[in-house]
C-alpha cells in the first residue's frame, strides 16, 4: 500500500505543472489587443469600411469619361431571278461620353463619399469603443468571479475546520452528535456553494474569449488585479472631453455633413449640363454578285459633339426637391441639439453614480475589515466555548456579506468609470490601445 501510494503521489506531482502549464497568463491590455484583432463584428464592420474606402473616388463621383467599344457585323445572302447576290458588312465604333459640367454635381458627390468614408470609419470606431468597453467589463466580471470563488474557498475552508474541530471534540466526549451535524451540513453548503461558483467563474472566461474570438480549448489565468482606482472628475472637464471626442457624436455631425452635401446636390439641378460626345466609326462592306467580281467598300467617321442641357421647367420637382433637402437638413440639426443634450444628460449621472460608487467603496472598506475582525474573535471565542455553532455561523455570514459587498463595489466602480471613459471618447487610450 505505501508503495502505491507514493507511486500515486509521483504521478499527481508530475502532472501539477503539466496542467498549470496549459493556463495562459492574459491580462487586460492583451485581451484587448486579442479582440480587436479577432472580434467577429469588428471583422465584419471592417469590411464595410473596405467597401466605403473603396467607394470613395473621382470616378464614383462622375468626374472621368466613359468610353466604349461597339462592334456590328451584317451578312445577307439574296436569290434573286438574276444572279444571286452575296453581302458582308463590318462596322466597328468607338465612343467617348463625358460630362464636362454638371453644376458642381461631381465636387459634391465627392465631397459626400469623403464623409461616407469618414462615417463607415466612424461606425467603427463607435464599435471599437464598445468591444473595448465589453471586453474590460468581461475581464472584471471574470476576475470579479475569480474573487468570489476565492471567498467560498475560504469559507468553506473555516467549515471544514470545524467539522475536523468538533468531530476531534465528539472522539474525546465534549462534543455531541448534534453538533458534528450540524458542522458538517454548514461545511457541504459551503462546498456546494463553492461548486457553483466554479461554473460561474467557467463561464465568465467563456464570454471573455468570445468576446476575443478565441474558439480555442486552453485555459487563460488573468494576472491583472482586481482593485479599485478612484479617480477625482471635474464635470466641466468630463464634458468638454465628451463635446470633442465622443464618437457617437461625432459621426452625428458627419451625418449632418450629408445632409448638407444633398441640399447642395438638390441646389444644383438649377443649373445647367454641358456634355461631350465623340467618337469614331468605321464601316467595311463587300458585296458579290453570281459570276461576277467582288466590289469592296470602306470608310471612317470621326466626330465631336457639344451639347448644353438646361431643365427650363420639371412640374416643380426640383422645388419640392430642394425644400425636402432642406427639411432634412433642419431634422439633423434638432438631432444633433438632442443626441448633446441627452449625452450630456447621461454624463451628468454616470458622474453623480460615480462619486456615489466611491462613497460605497469607502463604506465596505470599512465594513470587511470590522468583519474580519469579528470572524477571528469569534472563531477564537468558539474554540474557546464562550459561543456556540450557530453564532459562529451567523458571524461567518456577515463576513461573507461584507466580503461579497466589498468585491461589487469595486466591480461597480470599475463599471462606470469605463462608462465615464467611453462617454468620453477616451476608453481605447486609457486601456493602452
Amino acid at each position: 500500500m505505501k508503495k502505491k501510494f507514493a507511486a500515486y503521489l509521483f504521478v499527481f506531482m508530475i502532472a501539477i505543472p503539466s496542467t498549470f502549464s496549459l493556463a495562459e497568463p492574459l491580462d487586460l491590455t492583451e485581451a484587448i489587443g486579442k479582440a480587436l484583432e479577432s472580434n467577429y463584428s469588428i471583422r465584419v464592420v471592417r469590411q464595410s469600411e473596405r467597401i466605403a474606402e473603396t467607394n470613395n473616388a473621382w470616378g464614383a463621383a462622375g468626374r472621368y469619361p466613359t468610353i466604349g467599344f461597339g462592334l456590328s457585323s451584317n451578312n445577307r445572302f439574296d436569290f434573286n431571278e438574276g444572279p444571286d447576290q452575296t453581302s458582308n458588312s463590318l462596322t466597328p465604333s468607338v465612343t467617348l461620353n463625358w460630362i464636362l459640367f454638371n453644376s458642381f454635381a461631381v465636387r459634391i458627390t465627392k465631397e459626400k463619399l469623403d464623409a461616407l468614408e469618414k462615417l463607415s470609419q466612424g461606425g467603427t470606431a463607435v464599435l471599437v469603443e464598445q468591444t473595448v468597453q465589453s471586453v474590460v467589463r468581461a475581464y472584471y466580471r471574470a476576475l470579479f468571479e475569480q474573487e468570489k470563488l476565492k471567498l467560498f474557498e475560504e469559507i468553506m475552508n473555516l467549515s471544514y475546520d470545524r467539522f475536523e474541530y468538533e468531530k476531534t471534540r465528539k472522539e474525546i466526549g465534549i462534543s455531541v452528535t448534534f453538533d458534528v451535524l450540524q458542522a458538517k451540513n454548514a461545511w457541504l453548503e459551503d462546498k456546494a456553494a463553492h461548486m457553483q461558483q466554479e461554473v460561474t467563474y467557467t463561464n465568465a472566461l467563456r464570454d471573455l474569449k468570445y468576446l476575443m474570438g478565441d474558439s480555442g480549448d486552453s485555459t487563460v489565468e488573468l494576472s491583472d488585479e482586481f482593485s479599485a482606482v478612484l479617480n477625482d472628475y471635474a464635470i466641466d472637464n468630463l464634458r468638454d472631453r465628451m463635446l470633442s471626442n465622443n464618437k457617437t457624436l461625432s459621426n452625428q455631425y458627419l451625418s449632418q455633413m450629408l445632409l448638407e452635401k444633398e441640399t447642395a446636390l438638390a441646389r444644383s439641378l438649377y443649373y445647367p449640363t454641358l456634355s461631350l460626345r465623340s467618337g469614331v466609326d468605321a464601316f467595311n462592306s463587300r458585296t458579290k454578285y453570281e459570276d461576277a467580281e467582288a466590289a469592296t467598300r470602306n470608310w471612317q467617321d470621326v466626330y465631336g459633339n457639344i451639347s448644353l442641357n438646361f431643365n427650363l421647367f420639371d412640374g416643380g420637382a426640383r422645388k419640392r426637391g430642394m425644400r425636402i433637402a432642406r427639411i432634412k437638413y433642419e431634422t439633423g440639426r434638432i438631432e444633433t441639439d438632442e443626441m448633446i443634450h441627452s449625452l450630456t444628460n447621461e454624463l451628468s449621472k454616470l458622474f453623480d453614480l460615480y462619486n456615489v460608487r466611491k462613497d460605497l467603496f469607502n463604506v465596505t472598506e470599512e465594513n470587511i475589515e470590522a468583519a474580519k475582525l469579528n470572524l477571528e474573535i469569534s472563531g477564537d471565542r468558539f474554540r474557546a466555548g464562550t459561543i456556540n455553532s450557530f453564532n459562529y455561523r451567523d458571524v461567518q455570514f456577515v463576513y461573507l456579506s461584507a466580503a461579497l459587498g466589498r468585491l461589487q463595489a469595486i466591480y461597480n466602480l470599475i463599471d462606470t468609470d469605463t462608462s465615464l471613459a467611453r462617454i468620453t471618447g477616451g476608453i481605447v487610450t486609457e486601456y493602452g490601445q
